[in-house]
């Protein structure tokens, strides 16, 4: 119940609730219908405070082998409403109103309701017959299981949810079916019960169902090599805690009893080296791989030796022959052979070296000589600059024709700006440079990046998100003349007459007296914030000593310096900088007020009468000009990194404060690939821009503005 409504009456409350089940009815009635329908039986029965098998008339309702010999065949639909005890009515009504209600609103009322009906009878019939053919053998499970009543609607359940996986996009769609599947496998190797052989047979007919009429992807394998990895690196884990729960809590399965005195030290041994490999299987390691293919072949060995001294076992009962546990060394070994499968198959994946890198990425001098000559070659945008800077890398194309500039951190391969290439090959790029930080078992991922290569990675498949606004004066023309520009006018009016004037220097050259200057405001102005000063698109001084930057100084007549900028230079494909791009701006606090007003108008008179196409203000990061729209999930985690720095470094103040220029805005965005990975973009984001910090710090910075975000 939301905060807000814990306070109020019962009343108040309860009309709430009832104001909402019109608009539920309208967009899930199958699944109300359902579950009122269930809760009405259950209460008239009794059967969701009594176990319902304890009844006299159980076997009136239940289905099962024995129904079917007496006739009974509408059982199958009888025990859709029933469940054999309260704990599973419970958790069952729960599983169906979450997964049946969220498929519908996804798929439509009529699709989920034939499969959910068509499924549930299709599937317990299924296992009916099945399982009374298989009693004609002389295995004792399916002997068992052919004297045995169930109920339940847990198929139908199962059904309609693999039947809506084919309209998932990728990777939930291979997520979910590998979840189904997984628990389909281990509770009919483990348990198998009549409702595990219904549920696999509902769920290998939902998938087939869904993939034939309303798939959005061909075919049922993963979509990308990470994809691969994720999946072998869940089912290795995945099969090890199956191990753990199987020895803590042993039962009986198809091949007998799931305790024996022969598991332990094998769980045991599985659980170390899965615990050793199984994140670099993750991260497509070659030699993790070959640990796991060979863990695989034993455990299919131990299947086949196990296999064959069960069938020993049963045919000559005179021998004296005696295999400890069959149930879990030949369930878990059909679990291996999958995962060995699953890892022959996708061998190609699993080329990543020991060390983690993007293969061919290129640090130091050279490297960054290298890219300074692309970037003033094919151009780039206004944020491209920024990639020559310190703790950069670079994947350079396989054409030679420009690069992609990155740093490493918490696994990520965080990209910076547009790849600096010709226009034509930005996807190219995007492409390659996704496949080598897969080679090197990294998760790529796009920041501040434009339009043009925000479309080129939504076409490869990826997602985007708009994390700031690029603010862009047009120079050409410019005068500051007009209402609009009234506080403008007035800056530079004021300083005229307080005798402070605008210059543009190259830093590198400038006096000491000067350089000593700008180092004292810049000092005191990281001085005045809870964090260190910050890195990866906000440059500071040493990145302004750069001879190719511009820095615009406010100097009065007594040489005192009352504020500082820096411009980088964006160039374009025929070599030549074509525009600036604002970085450091910094103030003197007991200076003039109006500083920065004075020095970017004054900027933008000076680059105008050398001819230069425009400037940009920069984009602040995580902060957008929109109020009030409604963001979504991704949007609210940036929103509320930008919220917890906000105290410190003032993003959406500085944001608009740009807006008294009238720029033109144009997206700046994000892009990843999988909103699984943003946890991760996020720790990398914050190394990036706050690579000095401490943990105190972050805690602090964290505690300070993210509630208010």
């Amino acid at each position: 119940m939301p905060t807000a409504d814990r306070g109020l009456p019962f009343e108040v409350v309860a009309s709430r609730l009832a104001s909402t089940l019109p608009h539920a009815w309208r967009r899930i009635p199958f699944t109300l219908s359902v579950l009122v329908a269930t809760l009405l039986v259950g209460m008239f029965t009794r059967a969701i405070w009594e176990p319902v098998w304890r009844r006299d008339w159980f076997p009136q309702i239940a289905y099962g082998v024995p129904a079917l010999r007496e006739g009974k065949i509408w059982t199958v639909l009888t025990g859709w409403f029933f469940s054999l005890t309260p704990g599973q009515y419970a958790t069952g009504l729960i599983m169906f109103a979450l997964i049946v209600g969220a498929c519908e609103i996804r798929m439509g009322t009529r699709v989920v309701a034939v499969a959910a009906i068509a499924g549930q009878i299709g599937g317990v019939l299924l296992a009916s017959l099945l399982v009374w053919a298989l009693s004609a053998t002389p295995w004792p499970w399916a002997e068992h299981l052919a004297t045995v009543r169930d109920v339940g609607f847990t198929t139908g359940t199962l059904c309609v949810l693999a039947v809506t996986t084919a309209a998932l996009r990728s990777p939930w769609r291979l997520r979910v079916r590998a979840v189904l599947i997984f628990y389909a496998a281990v509770a009919l190797l483990f348990e198998g019960t009549l409702s595990d052989v219904a549920h696999a047979i509902a769920v290998a007919a939902g998938f087939w169902v869904g993939q034939r009429w309303f798939a959005v992807e061909p075919g049922f394998g993963p979509r990308s090599r990470r994809e691969t990895r994720l999946l072998a690196f869940a089912g290795l884990v995945a099969i090890g805690l199956t191990e753990l729960v199987v020895l803590l809590f042993p039962g009986s399965g198809p091949f007998g009893p799931t305790a024996g005195d022969g598991t332990l030290v094998d769980v045991l041994v599985d659980l170390l080296i899965i615990a050793v490999i199984a994140n670099a299987l993750r991260l497509g390691k070659r030699w993790a791989w070959w640990v796991a293919v060979v863990l695989g072949v034993i455990n299919a060995l131990t299947l086949v030796i196990a296999v064959v001294g069960l069938g020993f076992q049963r045919a000559r009962p005179d021998l004296d022959i005696e295999i400890s546990a069959p149930s879990v060394t030949i369930g878990s070994g059909l679990l291996w052979l999958g995962l060995l499968l699953l890892l022959l198959f996708t061998r190609r994946a699993f080329r990543g070296r020991i060390r983690r890198r993007v293969v061919g990425g290129q640090t130091g001098q050279e490297a960054e000589e290298r890219a300074r000559g692309l970037l003033t070659a094919v151009g780039g945008s206004t944020m491209s600059w920024m990639t020559l800077w310190p703790e950069m890398r670079y994947y350079f194309t396989k054409d030679g024709r420009g690069y992609v500039g990155y740093q490493r951190h918490a696994g990520i391969a965080l990209a910076l700006a547009d790849p600096v290439v010709p226009a034509d090959t930005i996807a190219d790029a995007v492409r390659e440079f996704t496949e080598e930080a897969e080679r090197g078992g990294l998760t790529p991922c796009l920041f501040s990046v434009t339009d043009a290569a925000a479309e080129a990675a939504r076409a490869a498949g990826w997602r985007t998100v708009q994390i700031a606004e690029d603010t862009i004066l047009d120079l050409p023309g410019i005068s500051f003349k007009g209402k609009k520009w009234q506080d403008i006018r007035t800056a530079l009016n004021k300083a005229k007459r307080e005798g402070i004037e605008f210059r543009v220097v190259t830093l590198a050259e400038a006096s000491f007296a000067i350089l000593a200057q700008v180092r004292a405001i810049s000092e005191q102005w990281v001085g005045d914030k809870g964090l260190p000063e910050m890195g990866f698109t906000l440059g500071g001084v040493e990145e302004a000593l750069d001879p190719a930057v511009k820095v615009g100084l406010a100097i009065d007549a007594g040489g005192s310096l009352h504020g500082v900028t820096s411009w980088l230079p964006v160039y374009g494909p025929d070599g030549a900088v074509r525009g600036w791009t604002l970085d450091v701006m910094r103030r003197r606090t007991d200076g003039f007020r109006s500083v920065m007003e004075f020095m970017i108008a004054s900027a933008c008179l000076a680059f105008g009468a050398e001819g230069y196409a425009f400037i940009s203000l920069s984009g602040a990061p995580l902060a957008r000009g929109e109020e009030g729209v409604e963001l979504d999930r991704t949007d609210r985690l940036l929103d509320k990194l930008g919220g917890a720095l906000e105290p410190f470094y003032g993003f959406r103040s500085l944001h608009a404060f740009k807006a008294k220029f009238s720029p033109r805005y144009e997206p700046v965005h994000l892009a990843f690939r999988d909103e699984a990975d943003l946890p991760r973009i996020g720790i990398a984001l914050t190394r990036a821009y706050l690579p000095d910090a401490t943990p105190r710090q972050l805690i602090a910075a964290g505690f300070s503005g993210g509630g208010g975000a």
